[in-house]
């Protein structure tokens, strides 16, 4: 079994300038750990991205639909038209090495762990096939920090 890595949660006043640059540059996600359950982060968090004009697809082996999207078992399940730019995590570190390789198979650009997330194995995975990488930061969040700053804030 993979190392767990635990972490702290993030702390938004030290943002960094990838993170911004990627939740306005990429329009085309996967969330993987996707619930049909509003109480759930990975709801509310799909929710908002549908509402700001993300295309959202939710990856959940147990469901068909989540918000009116159909959901796909994996990432290697998504119809070509449909593969996402950033696979966005919301699963245990341990079970975060296995989406890493699919996000490399269907040529994702970013694998970006949720909030409490970290799994550096995954994410050796992931830039050794060149994709980028954010750990334990939450894409609403900072879509939300994006919105509120000039775009040219973003960049160093």
């Amino acid at each position: 079994m993979a190392a767990v890595t635990s972490c702290e949660l993030p702390d938004y006043s030290r943002l960094e300038p990838e993170a911004l640059e990627i939740v306005r540059k990429y329009r085309r996600l996967a969330i993987v750990g996707a619930s049909p359950k509003p109480e759930r982060p990975s709801h509310q968090v799909m929710k908002y991205l549908l509402e700001h004009g993300f295309e959202v697809v939710p990856v959940n082996p147990g469901q068909k639909e989540i918000l009116g999207q159909v959901c796909y078992p994996s990432l290697l399940s998504i119809p070509q038209e449909k593969r996402p730019e950033v696979v966005i995590v919301f699963r245990r570190p341990d079970q975060v090495p296995p989406v890493a390789e699919e996000a490399v198979k269907v040529g994702a650009r970013v694998l970006w762990l949720q909030e409490g997330i970290v799994s550096e194995e995954a994410a050796g995975i992931a830039r050794k096939a060149g994709l980028r990488v954010i750990m334990n930061r939450c894409f609403k969040k900072v879509h939300q920090i994006a919105e509120s700053q000039p775009a040219a804030r973003s960049t160093p």
